[in-house]
């Protein structure tokens, strides 16, 4: 299974990042849940430290708005993970330029939508 990194991943159930945090896990991949605040998702502590090394990354998934990407940029690209998924409200045409430069696949998709109709 895709070990994912949930970019802006939150303890607030009513967010779509904490849904794709149990879905993915539900349909057996590896999460890696990622965020501005501590808090716990899915049974994992949620990783605020930037500088925290994360391998074996295959997926960003991204839930953080392009105006608050800017400082996740080395970040994500640092991860090398062979694509990355920009959800509705996240489209970005600098990162996606910077990541297909990097030899990273990205899509324009919902995370959710993808695991329910088996595309993931």
């Amino acid at each position: 299974m895709k070990k994912t990194l949930v970019l802006g991943a939150t303890d607030n159930p009513t967010r779509f990042a904490y849904r794709a945090v149990q879905r993915l896990q539900q349909h057996g991949h590896a999460v890696v849940p990622v965020g501005i605040r501590k808090g716990e998702v899915g049974g994992q502590p949620i990783i605020t430290d930037k500088e925290q090394v994360v391998e074996g990354v295959d997926t960003v998934t991204l839930y953080v708005g392009p105006q608050n990407q800017p400082s996740w940029y080395d970040y994500i690209l640092s991860l090398k993970p062979k694509r990355i998924i920009f959800n509705p409200g996240t489209e970005n045409r600098e990162l996606e330029k910077m990541a297909q430069e990097a030899n990273i696949e990205t899509l324009y998709d919902c995370t959710l939508v993808m695991l329910a109709t088996d595309n993931y």
